[in-house]
C-alpha cells in the first residue's frame, strides 16, 4: 500500500505556520477584515489621544488583546489541521494492518 495522501493538509499546515509567524512580526496579511477594522480603530483612538497629550495605555492594551486573539484563532486552526492529518494517517495504518492480517502470508 502507498503512503496516505496528506500533501494538501501539509501545505495548509505550513501556510498557517507562516500566518502565525507573520502575526508575531506585526504583519497584517493574515488578518480577517473584522480584525483589521478593530486594529485600525485602536490605532485611530491611540493616535487621537497622543495628539491630545493623553495616555495611550487603553489603545495599547486593546492592540495586545487583538493580537492575542488572532494568534489564538490561528493556533486553533493549526490544531484542527494537525488533528485531521493524524486521523488520515491513523485510518491508513488501520487499513494497512487489516489488509496485512487478512492475507495468507505469515512473515
Amino acid at each position: 500500500m502507498s503512503k496516505p495522501n496528506t500533501r494538501r493538509l501539509d501545505r495548509e499546515i505550513e501556510h498557517t505556520q507562516r500566518k502565525i509567524e507573520a502575526v508575531h512580526n506585526d504583519e497584517w496579511w493574515p488578518l480577517t477584515g473584522s480584525e483589521r477594522r478593530q486594529i485600525m480603530g485602536a490605532l485611530a483612538g491611540g493616535s487621537y489621544r497622543v495628539v491630545r497629550g493623553k495616555s495611550t495605555s487603553r489603545a495599547e492594551n486593546r492592540l495586545a488583546a487583538l493580537k492575542q486573539s488572532v494568534i489564538t484563532r490561528l493556533t486553533a486552526e493549526m490544531t484542527a489541521l494537525q488533528t485531521e492529518r493524524q486521523r488520515i494517517v491513523n485510518e491508513h495504518a488501520q487499513a494497512k494492518a487489516a489488509k496485512k492480517s487478512a492475507g495468507g502470508w505469515l512473515w
